[in-house]
């Protein structure tokens, strides 16, 4: 049987034609794809009971994606959460940035890919969205050509490529921004049980910028910890958590997940693989929608979480950071996969 791709009209932007495609597998678990803002719109996976479930936060219709302010399932680029300051420098040049988040730029602003349109290609198993991000857009040098495919598969994995190329030198740093909640939305994600491979974060200021010091994770640390195990409260406010995990490298390189998601209840897991040096986890305290979602509510903070495997934040700013460069003649090339499970 294998996976079938199908495609329709799902309205306009800017005159431009936007897509809802749907990846089936034999079992009947689907992922929908659009090609405004090249983004994951629905992942649905069964439970212990074999119920189907969307276990990602979207819209049903497009309206809800061209008015969200919350990056539901869309592709970041160019440059993946903050730089200080909206600026960086690149051999001895100085890059002006537009700020969006006080003083620095989050998610490169109003350039940022997830409100732009892609050309895509379907082929025998995947979908690929494209796109040429021109010089300057955003303060970034070179023109970069951007894809990114996506291929599910019969056992249920979302494979996701991003590949780049640039005219000069510049900075990349690219992420899918997936809400997740295993529950498929008949609950919060405070019962949700996470493990990520990392005993350090980056460490960063109340404006989640780094410092440039890489720290142990100690109580941000998650060893088959409970959501709400780790979140603070203050009274009727609870506050979450936007943290940098510094993957262990010899362990995610040797093939283990770097993060591993369970819903008790729903017996639902969800195992990512990744390339990236690290994985951005956002506890979706900032969440919020005017268009109702799929499952006819509007969203509210805690009804999903992000694990944006990617380079960490404000790398072009700090040398002992892993490199976000991408030079003429280069091809950058970057994967995150999501397996979906039920625990037995």
């Amino acid at each position: 049987m294998g996976v079938s791709i199908s495609s329709k009209l799902w309205g306009k932007y800017k005159g431009e034609d936007i897509y809802l495609f749907k990846m089936e597998n034999s079992n009947g678990a689907f992922v929908e794809l659009t090609n405004y803002g090249a983004t994951v719109v629905s992942i649905v996976v069964p439970d212990k009971n074999n119920k189907l479930g969307n276990v990602v936060l979207g819209f049903p219709t497009l309206q809800g994606y061209l008015d969200d302010q919350c990056y539901l399932g869309s592709t970041i680029g160019r440059f993946a959460n903050r730089i200080a300051k909206a600026r960086f420098s690149l051999d001895g040049i100085e890059y002006q940035l537009e700020p969006n988040d006080n003083d620095n730029s989050n998610h490169s602003a109003s350039a940022g890919f997830n409100s732009k349109v892609f050309d895509f290609s379907v082929d025998e198993e995947k979908v690929s969205f494209s796109m040429l991000s021109k010089d300057g857009e955003g303060g970034y040098p070179g023109n970069l050509q951007f894809s990114v495919h996506y291929k599910w598969t019969d056992d249920n994995k979302l494979l996701i490529n991003y590949t780049a190329e640039t005219d000069q030198k510049t900075v990349v740093s690219f992420t899918n921004h997936c809400y997740f909640n295993l529950t498929a939305g008949t609950d919060t994600i405070f019962d949700h049980e996470l493990t990520i491979k990392a005993n350090q974060i980056v460490e960063a200021d109340s404006d989640y910028i780094p410092t440039g010091n890489i720290v142990p994770a100690d109580d941000t640390s998650f060893q088959n910890t409970k959501i709400h195990q780790r979140l603070q409260k203050k009274g009727a406010d609870i506050n979450g958590l936007n943290v940098c995990y510094v993957l262990n490298k010899d362990e995610v390189q040797s093939g283990e997940p770097a993060a591993v998601l369970k819903d008790p209840h729903s017996a639902r897991t969800l195992s990512i693989y990744t390339t990236f040096p690290g994985v951005m986890l956002y506890t979706g305290d900032y969440l919020n929608s005017i268009h109702k979602g799929h499952l006819g509510k509007t969203y509210k903070p805690f009804d999903g979480l992000c694990l944006e495997c990617q380079y960490f934040p404000d790398s072009p700013n700090h040398s002992n950071f892993p490199s976000t460069i991408l030079n003429s003649g280069e091809i950058y090339d970057e994967c995150i996969t999501l397996e979906f499970n039920v625990e037995s």
